[in-house]
């Protein structure tokens, strides 16, 4: 039965996906993977995990062409699924979140479901269905689940009604400032968007976890962030995007505080460098330029803490 159904899907890899893939000689190995586990509708643990979230990470593209990560917290319940191909999030716009113009009526989306206490998540894309400013639907293009490597456990608890926003206004700039790079030096853990334009005319939009040890993202004097990349799921959601179109957005959370940090700007992967080997288990590099920069202080509800004893 897998065999046919191996045979009978389409592949979802795109040009980038298989390029990656091509580099490290298991193309031919994830073709199989890719046809069996990449679904276009969410099998029932997916849907049964999504409504148990209290938040959720969210990537979209504005009307400029930027992409843009953010994370959007609610009661649990906030999302459900009526049905395979449907997923129904409920959450009012927010015009302090950058990511928000990206979400109307007709525009592709994605969302990482990621549950930190036991380090579960599930991924999914597709295409908004807007009625109102209070709610969406999301019609599934993709849907898959991912391993619980490079996951920091934490659990979280609201510190205000999510549905009360905080009153403290975000900063925009074009560079970093100490903040900021407080936020992404201490960092082990951050959330990155990316996309591409199918040949089909399909936008395909990627949100996706990036964890490590605590400093595993280089902040350097200029402003540019160099990134390891890790041995993971041989997917290349992510790099896959980034060798067809290199832009990218990205979202630190200070857990302590529910300070949020986005950024969108350019990338550049190293798939061969010297630089790599300065890096613990990486197999590659990719450099991020930020251009637009906003920090949000307080615009989470939520806060996190580690398990006692880290």
């Amino acid at each position: 039965m897998l065999e046919q159904t191996r045979q009978n899907a389409a592949s979802p890899w795109h040009a980038g996906e298989l390029a990656m893939q091509r580099s490290v000689g298991v193309a031919e190995r994830m073709d199989g993977p890719g046809r069996n586990f990449v679904r276009k509708a969410m099998p029932e643990q997916h849907r049964a995990f999504f409504p148990m979230l209290p938040f959720v990470v969210l990537g979209a593209v504005d009307a400029k062409g930027d992409v843009w990560a953010t994370v959007r917290a609610e009661r649990p319940g906030f999302m459900a699924s009526p049905e395979p191909e449907i997923l129904e999030v409920h959450l009012p716009r927010d015009a302090a979140d950058p990511a928000d113009a990206g979400m109307e009526d007709g525009d592709a989306i994605a969302m990482l479901g990621i549950q930190l206490e036991s380090r579960r998540r599930n991924r999914l894309n597709g295409v908004i269905r807007r009625t109102d400013a209070g709610a969406f639907q999301v019609r599934v293009c993709q849907s898959f689940g991912n391993c619980p490597r490079y996951i920091q456990l934490r659990s979280s608890a609201f510190v205000r009604d999510p549905d009360m926003p905080t009153t403290m206004a975000p900063i925009h700039s074009g560079q970093l400032d100490d903040r900021a790079r407080q936020m992404m030096e201490g960092a082990d853990t951050f959330f990155v968007a990316s996309y591409v334009d199918r040949d089909n005319g399909e936008r395909q939009v990627d949100v996706s976890h990036r964890g490590g040890d605590a400093g595993f993202v280089r902040v350097g004097a200029d402003g540019v962030l160099t990134v390891p990349d890790f041995p993971g799921n041989r997917f290349f959601n992510t790099l896959g995007n980034f060798l067809v179109n290199p832009k990218a957005g990205l979202v630190f959370i200070d857990f302590e505080t529910g300070d949020m940090l986005q950024m969108t700007g350019n990338v550049e992967v190293l798939l061969d460098s010297p630089e790599v080997a300065a890096f613990q288990r990486a197999e590659r590099l990719w450099r991020f330029t930020p251009e637009e920069i906003v920090l949000r202080p307080d615009a989470l509800p939520l806060r996190w803490s580690l398990p006692s004893g880290l």
